[in-house]
């Protein structure tokens, strides 16, 4: 084995695993948005539920996604991993925000989220083979982009308008 070969093992994972870990990312913002929405402000209320409902269908994409036969095969293949993952998998474990939150933390958080995601999608989306788990990540790089513009113009108006 070259060096070049054993370094690419070093940095890469089985489709299999970074689909886990991609469940495991969208189940535990899911459970984070749906506890966390009783308790911020009414003003961006709406947007914790909206983030929770978004998590709740990318986790059932991923699920989707690992049960159809013909990922099988491929969930074997090794895929580079990204730079990203590492904040990535940072973002499983979950902030303690308090009992009241305010709006400004949430959304910073929310930021950050949408922006690893953002970043971990779009590498794998270039690094994964064709087929359907390269069109899942294209396809959730894309949502994460828009949804990363959207948090990013209601946290200027938030906290440039005196919202906070």
């Amino acid at each position: 084995m070259s060096d070049s070969d054993y370094q690419r093992l070093q940095t890469a994972r089985s489709l299999g695993e970074i689909l886990a870990v991609a469940i495991e990312f969208e189940r535990t913002a899911r459970d984070f948005y749906r506890m966390l929405a009783p308790r911020v402000s009414k003003r961006i209320r709406y947007l914790v539920e909206e983030l929770a409902e978004e998590e709740q269908r990318h986790y059932e994409l991923f699920l989707d996604l690992r049960a159809r036969p013909d990922l099988e095969a491929q969930s074997a293949e090794l895929v580079r991993t990204p730079a990203s993952d590492r904040r990535f998998s940072d973002c499983i474990q979950l902030p303690e925000l308090g009992p009241s939150p305010d709006d400004q933390a949430v959304l910073q958080y929310a930021l950050g989220r949408e922006q690893a995601a953002m970043e971990q999608y779009q590498a794998l989306a270039a690094d994964t083979p064709p087929g359907a788990a390269r069109d899942l990540f294209r396809f959730l790089a894309d949502e994460e982009t828009r949804h990363k513009g959207q948090l990013e113009r209601l946290y200027y108006t938030t906290v440039h308008s005196g919202g906070v």
